[in-house]
């Protein structure tokens, strides 16, 4: 679990100073119209909101709070894996090295 914690984190961390660089340097409205007008860039979207909207539905399926639940999958939407990994490795230490607490949540027997 010491290293999906340690993965998480760096997640955490490279993904506040990547979005810190294209929030400080980058032009959303111009860079957002280039990667619409590649049609790869559109797949590379639709991929990355099937993943976000994949892990949202296990934060959904594991969280005791609907509110909750859905708070973090707003942030996923907006932040992207900066929320995911932050949810994770929050997940990660809550679990206190019980993998079945970590997947399953509120779905955790015993």
């Amino acid at each position: 679990m010491k290293i999906a914690k340690i993965i998480a984190l760096m997640g955490v961390v490279s993904m506040a100073a990547v979005l810190a660089y294209g929030f400080t340097t980058g032009d959303f409205e111009v860079d957002g119209g280039e990667i619409l007008r590649n049609p790869w860039g559109i797949v590379s979207l639709v991929d990355l909101y099937t993943g976000f909207t994949l892990f949202s539905a296990w934060i959904i399926y594991r969280e005791r709070s609907f509110p909750l639940a859905l708070t973090w999958t707003l942030l996923i939407m907006v932040t992207g894996f900066f929320a995911a990994s932050l949810y994770t490795l929050i997940a990660l230490v809550k679990s206190n090295g019980d993998w079945q607490q970590f997947w399953m949540g509120k779905h955790t027997r015993g």
